[in-house]
């Protein structure tokens, strides 16, 4: 049987956690991944294209749609297309970037920005975006 903790006693070394200043600062909490169905609602995607720019499943990405919770992989992916998303969101209307996407580009070499990401190319992607965005020829 477990001895009871008597109030106001000091828990063991092991126990105790030293909070880091910067642990609770606002800016170093990262906001959870949004759902599949907000992300697709807000940019025209389809589970497919969800798939193809995570790497992951049909079967999984139906799978949080229905409300499994992603693993901590499957959340860092969801932030990161969201983030890239979000970007491509502020050079045309969101609803736009799912097309957008499907859409031969000449900028990459006649691929379609799916089929970048696909292979792992995504910085190319954000390369296009800087250009566009500085208005610096690329």
């Amino acid at each position: 049987m477990k001895a009871k903790k008597k109030f106001g006693s000091k828990p063991a070394a092991s126990a105790r956690v030293k909070e880091s200043p910067t642990a609770s600062h606002p800016a170093m909490k990262v906001a959870g991944p949004p759902a599949i169905e907000e992300i697709a609602d807000k940019f025209g995607l389809r589970q497919e294209t969800v798939s193809r720019m995570t790497g992951f499943s049909l079967r999984a990405v139906a799978g949080w749609s229905n409300g499994k919770p992603p693993s901590t992989p499957v959340r860092r992916a969801l932030v990161e297309m969201d983030r890239l998303l979000d970007s491509l969101a502020r050079l045309m209307k969101p609803k736009d970037v799912g097309r957008w996407l499907k859409e031969p580009n000449s900028a990459l070499d006649g691929s379609t920005p799916v089929q970048v990401i696909e292979r792992g190319q995504t910085d190319r992607i954000w390369r296009l975006l800087y250009f566009l965005e500085s208005g610096e020829p690329g």
